[in-house]
């Protein structure tokens, strides 16, 4: 069965607040970071999945997404997906 590897980047949605973003941008200032205007934290998920083929490796990428990696209220979701060649990873 064909391996594939996903990456699911799941970020708040504009308008929400971020503390940990806020926060993490001041102490960049306090580093003396210049020009940080803003910053927002996310999350990165990595995710090897076997499916019969990649039309239904996203369908249950999407399923991860929409149900359980993210919360759709305040945060969206993206999905990179791609296949390993031979079931290996390079």
């Amino acid at each position: 069965m064909p391996l594939f590897k996903a990456r699911v980047l799941v970020s708040l949605r504009p308008s929400v607040l971020d503390p940990a973003g806020e926060a993490t941008r001041a102490a960049a200032q306090r580093l003396g970071v210049e020009g940080v205007k803003r910053l927002r934290i996310g999350k990165a998920i990595e995710v090897d999945l076997e499916a019969p083929d990649r039309a239904e490796a996203q369908a249950r990428l999407d399923l991860l997404g929409d149900r359980l990696l993210a919360n759709p209220v305040i945060e969206n979701w993206s999905v990179d997906l791609a296949e390993i060649a031979g079931g290996v990873e390079p």
